[in-house]
């Protein structure tokens, strides 16, 4: 049966939040709060946070430049998934990809589903692979971040998930997360 087995070792991850918005700062960020309040709860490390404007340039580049250090393992963006005129992250991130997470969108829709209907069908939430980086960018709600972290990531990013997790893809852990 899937879910946490206590025996295996819990691993943190090194996670960056990036929250892509025109009208959001430090205070008023709660969907950003939140997603760095879950993951160190949860027991990762929260490597970085930012706020960028819904600008193809500034996410794609905050994006890459954390992409490019070494020490950040996953990347989780909140907001601009939308189908607002600026919404544009997903048009600013997917190039960046070498491999996209398709059931990502999938699990994270099912999920939302129970919580906001088909209303989901308003997120163009998705997830892939930059380089060796997991990226994960979800909707600007809170509610759509709390359904991201709470009913999908903080298992898939717990080593200690089975049948498996996606810690034992990110090349620091490859040797010690089976």
């Amino acid at each position: 049966m899937p879910g946490i087995d206590e025996s295996f070792a819990f691993h943190p991850l090194n996670i960056a939040v990036l929250t892509v918005s025109d009208t959001r700062d430090e205070a008023s960020d709660s969907s950003g709060a939140l997603l760095a309040e879950r993951l160190t709860a949860a027991g990762h490390k929260l490597a970085a946070r930012k706020i960028v404007t819904d600008e193809v340039e500034a996410i794609r580049g905050q994006v890459k430049a954390w992409v490019d250090d070494s020490a950040i393992d996953v990347i989780l963006t909140t907001g601009g998934t939308g189908f607002a005129p600026r919404d544009v992250t997903p048009e600013a991130v997917k190039p960046l990809f070498r491999r996209e997470m398709d059931g990502f969108s999938v699990v994270f829709h099912q999920a939302s589903l129970g919580t906001v209907g088909v209303s989901t069908l308003q997120s163009r939430a998705f997830a892939g692979q930059a380089e060796d980086t997991f990226v994960f960018c979800l909707p600007g709600s809170t509610g759509a971040c709390r359904d991201g972290w709470d009913l999908v990531l903080a298992l898939e990013l717990d080593s200690r998930y089975r049948p498996c997790s996606l810690a034992g893809q990110i090349p620091r852990l490859r040797d010690v997360c089976a």
